[in-house]
């Protein structure tokens, strides 16, 4: 360390010494300077980022606080948190945890490249949370290797707020030194040209440029000098990656070729439809234990929690065991560096023995949570294990006999050893889910029944929401039964009948629901359900909102959030909900065809054909863990249907109405008529969906699958009578 950077640096600790105490220098950068420091008030350690003082002195410490205030906002577990920020002695800095690991860039000079399943998982978990900080108005300006943490297997990304903090308008004193902001090898053309205007897309060329230099070992724009290196950028000129042969799939080429195209017009529309295209079948890619010494990889962070297997007795007692599951996978799924498998992909391996391997291998997992449950009157037994499903090594297990009123405490103990099994990190929001709420026992016993069946078919519904009221009639305070019946009468409302009163039992469900628990997501997906109901759209939209704020992985939340938009004409917005479901759950079918639909909506048909055939993977999937599911069969058919393919349309068809007959497979059944130009077998379906109960005007207006109709007297006739 040079005189003045020592001189400097104990400057810093006698301005800082009532809240840090400096410890080392970690590093240096073109813009500040890095330290360890001890939080003292927290007793923790934490990296302190000081700008170097002709930046701070050419920014000034009003602007450059205002836009780190906007930054601290954002809240996602790929992106490393601003624990504090502040003005001292003429030092700007701000404050982010300390973590152990390297950086990315540490990573690729170590390596030089990175295998492109890792590449391409890590570049998916910025581009969630590059995606979120866009939802919020932030753009990053900066995305760089330097600016990417690995932390057990999974990229953080830090910095937010700062280059907009250290950017300056045309006449600021930054401009007239001759800096702009950003990294020259990543830096966005837009930005090198001074737009005023910058958005997501910037973010997105740079985030393509790093994954083609993971990829490669290379920068795609390099050169002597940083004029160089733009002037490359410029002529739009980067190495082919089609010289890589076989191990970049041609996929991957096409998405960064559009990522990094000059004019940001030609790129991705958002960074989640950039980061979503880099895998055929719409899941995300997962990273391993190469890139860094971590006890526990990033691809061991997903689990499948499989019915419990009812040993008791009576048959009874199969919701039992069910529920069980069931609400693991629940908790579990709130925690947001975990991987969760669906229930309704769980739940299609019931009654199969497969080996653990084979569950793995179909469900995509690294881990997989089985067990039992034995009730004899009061008393009840759990059996649990997880096992690693590489190599069949348990994980960790425990038996619990105990009363049937400790059942939450069970489900609570299992959740929580998942969790440290797996070496996750928890927030202290999801330390406080991990908590289940302890009921009335007899009130969730209905509870559990009515989430047994809670599906798409109109006598399961019905049932569940009778069980749902028993619920609520036992343990009145009971938020989340509120929630699920409220969900029932909506659905019922929606899909099979118009009675009103299914709309007025979801009013006072769902507000009761939030009267128990305003924080509760579920009670604000159900109020958002009601609402839908009534076409108030606007606090539909408001509902849905709060609750993907309160819970961002409660994945039901996005698909019905899309819904609605669709039925309002927004399609962009609802493309980007149907986007999000698809990422909470990459194995949901019905996600992966909205966005099919959503595209073909929007007029970009290349990008509906990929989404088509990423939906039909899923459904196929599907169909072989579970061959009488009704809506997989009717919605490959729409997909078939999509591609021209007569013969599998109409045998999927078939299939779907030789399980269901209700008017939702009708319905469908007539979009798939109307795309492969069957006009007057479409609009038979049509007819039949609407004597069978389906009644949504404002869907049929806006479905694009029915754009070859709509002139006809008949069409036009069926729109009238809804």
């Amino acid at each position: 360390m040079t005189a003045t950077a020592a001189l400097s640096q104990q400057r810093l600790a006698s301005a800082l010494g009532d809240s840090y105490a400096i410890d080392r220098e970690l590093g240096r950068g073109g813009m500040a300077t890095v330290y360890l420091a001890q939080d003292l008030r927290h007793d923790r350690l934490v990296a302190l980022k000081v700008l170097h003082p002709e930046i701070a002195e050419a920014v000034g410490a009003e602007r450059f606080l205002r836009e780190i205030r906007t930054a601290a906002r954002l809240n996602h577990p790929h992106i490393l948190p601003l624990f504090d920020s502040g003005a001292a002695d003429g030092f700007l800095y701000y404050v982010m945890p300390y973590v152990e690991g390297e950086s990315l860039r540490q990573s690729l000079d170590r390596l030089g490249q990175i295998p492109v399943e890792d590449a391409i998982g890590y570049i998916q978990e910025m581009a969630s949370a590059l995606d979120y900080s866009h939802r919020q108005g932030v753009v990053h300006r900066d995305v760089k290797p330097e600016n990417v943490m690995l932390h057990e297997g999974i990229a953080m990304l830090m910095d937010f707020g700062i280059a907009k903090g250290l950017d300056a308008d045309a006449s600021g004193p930054l401009t007239m030194t001759g800096m702009f902001v950003g990294t020259p090898a990543y830096v966005s053309p837009e930005q090198v040209f001074g737009e005023s205007t910058i958005d997501g897309r910037s973010d997105q060329f740079s985030l393509a440029c790093m994954l083609h230099e993971m990829i490669t070992g290379e920068q795609p724009f390099a050169g002597q000098t940083a004029q160089a290196i733009i002037a490359q950028r410029m002529s739009g000129t980067s190495r082919d990656l089609s010289s890589l042969g076989g191990r970049v799939a041609p996929e991957v080429a096409e998405a960064l070729r559009r990522a990094m195209s000059v004019e940001p017009g030609n790129r991705f529309a958002t960074i989640r439809e950039f980061a979503v295209s880099l895998t055929p079948d719409g899941r995300s890619a997962r990273t391993s234990l190469r890139l860094i010494a971590a006890p526990v990889a990033a691809a061991s962070k997903s689990v499948a929690v499989l019915p419990f297997a009812n040993m008791s007795t009576d048959p009874e007692n199969e919701y039992l065991a069910d529920g069980i599951a069931e609400e693991i996978i629940n908790a579990l799924s709130k925690v947001r560096t975990l991987r969760v498998t669906s229930r309704a992909i769980s739940f299609a391996m019931k009654g199969r023995r497969n080996d653990v391997a084979e569950v793995g291998r179909k469900l995509k997992v690294s881990t997989v949570l089985d067990g039992s449950v034995r009730r004899a009157g009061n008393r009840i037994r759990v059996s649990a294990e997880l096992v690693n499903a590489a190599d069949g090594a348990q994980l960790w297990a425990e038996r619990y006999d105990r009363e049937m009123e400790d059942v939450f405490a069970i489900q609570d103990d299992i959740a929580e050893s998942i969790v440290r099994a797996l070496r996750v990190i928890l927030g202290d929001a999801e330390r406080k889910a991990l908590k289940a709420r302890t009921p009335d026992i007899r009130a969730y016993e209905y509870y559990l029944r009515g989430t047994q069946y809670l599906d798409l078919r109109k006598k399961s519904l019905e049932y569940a929401r009778e069980m749902f009221r028993r619920a609520v009639e036992v343990d009145p305070d009971y938020a989340s039964a509120h929630a699920g019946l409220a969900d029932c009468s909506s659905l019922m409302f929606l899909l099979f009948e118009t009675n009103d009163e299914y709309v007025r039992q979801a009013e006072l469900s769902s507000e009761r629901a939030l009267e128990l628990e305003p924080d509760l997501a579920e009670a604000h997906h159900a109020r958002g359900m009601a609402y839908s109901c009534r076409r108030d759209y606007p606090n539909a939209n408001r509902e849905f909102e709060l609750s993907m704020a309160l819970d961002p992985k409660f994945a039901e939340t996005p698909v019905y959030h899309g819904r609605n938009l669709m039925w309002q004409g927004r399609t962009e917005d609802a493309l980007r909900m149907f986007l999000v479901a698809v990422e909470l759950r990459p194995e949901d079918y019905s996600s992966a065809a909205m966005v099919a639909m959503a595209y073909t909506t929007l007029g970009r048909e290349a990008d509906a054909e990929a989404a088509r055939r990423r939906a039909l993977k899923l459904m196929e999937s599907r169909l072989e863990l579970n061959p009488d599911d009704p809506r997989a069969w009717i919605l490959a058919a729409c997909q078939y249907g999509g591609m021209h393919d007569r013969a599998r349309a109409e045998e999927a068809i078939r299939r779907a109405l030789a399980i269901d007959d209700d008017g939702m497979i009708h319905y469908n059944a007539a979009c798939a008529h109307a795309l492969l130009g069957d006009t007057y077998k479409a609009i038979d379906y049509l007819e039949e969906a609407v004597r069978r109960g389906w009644h949504h005007k404002e869907w049929l207006a806006h479905d694009p699958d029915f754009d070859f109709v709509r002139d006809l007297p008949r069409y036009q006739q069926v729109l009238a009578t809804i």
